[in-house]
């Protein structure tokens, strides 16, 4: 069993060394993690520059890019081998709701599953590390059971699991709900401020509040104390739409807009 691990808080940062730690004896671990922390990168890759790779002192394999160059490297010709699992994590925050679509975390796990891997996204919901114990202790019993009965065998195609874990000693934690991503707020306004040049600069606003936290979402799992773990899908295809959509385009446009577009052309 190989199982590739990355995350986006860097290859220093204690989530990592916690994973690796508690995923020992579970396969052979292959570590391919950003040089420095990538949070909200989403599924960037960089292609405007080349990257470089250099090792730890625990032998990770440090890029300086972001999570899904550092999976996208690994599958394509870094490693030389496919995995069986990719996992991503553990995150110091929560990737829960709409900021999954923003989450390096998030984005590493999709990284692997685009290649057809299985991949599991970890993330300790509470910042500051408290109780990571509890959260690697977790992740393992997860990873452990992907390894012992996968998710292959009852799903079509590679499983993508979003698990986040509430900050709470093991014991306290109720087990583990398949929750579907809840929703926020629109995040706070930008925090304008000067730079040493007198310039205006702006510092992405915090996040907004939880709107949706009813029964069956994340964040309503967090909050009872259950590990919330969300299978996620990519095909963002609005299914419902396209017959609408496609009646609108049969539609005549109106003069005035065929004389405007003309004019435009």
């Amino acid at each position: 069993m190989k199982i590739l691990i990355s995350n986006d808080d860097g290859y220093s940062a204690r989530g990592i060394e916690a994973l690796v730690d508690a995923l020992e004896g579970c396969g052979e671990l292959l570590v391919v993690a950003p040089e420095v922390n990538h949070s909200g990168s989403s599924n960037s890759l960089t292609l405007n520059r080349p990257l470089s790779v250099r090792h730890s002192s625990r032998g990770f394999h440090i890029i300086n890019g972001t999570p899904s160059d550092c999976v996208h490297i690994a599958l394509t010709g870094l490693l030389g081998t496919k995995p069986d699992l990719v996992v991503s994590g553990i995150n110091n925050g929560a990737n829960m709701g709409d900021d999954t679509l923003y989450s390096g975390t998030v984005a590493a796990a999709i990284e692997g599953h685009l290649f057809g891997i299985p991949s599991i996204a970890f993330s300790l919901t509470s910042k500051g590390w408290s109780n990571l114990d509890a959260a690697a202790r977790i992740a393992r019993e997860i990873v452990q059971r992907q390894i012992d009965q996968s998710l292959q065998a009852v799903l079509q195609g590679s499983p993508l699991l979003n698990v986040n874990i509430p900050n709470l000693p093991y014991e306290q934690i109720k087990g583990v709900k398949v929750t579907r991503l809840g929703k926020r707020h629109p995040s706070q306004p930008v925090i304008p401020t000067l730079n040493p040049a007198g310039e205006t600069v702006y510092w992405i606003g915090p996040v907004g509040q939880v709107q949706d936290a009813t029964e069956g979402s994340d964040f309503g799992a967090i909050e009872q104390g259950w590990v919330s773990m969300t299978p996620l899908r990519l095909d963002l295809t609005h299914e419902n739409q396209l017959a609408h959509i496609g009646d609108w385009l049969k539609k005549p446009l109106s003069a005035e807009f065929k004389t405007v577009a003309s004019a435009g052309a």
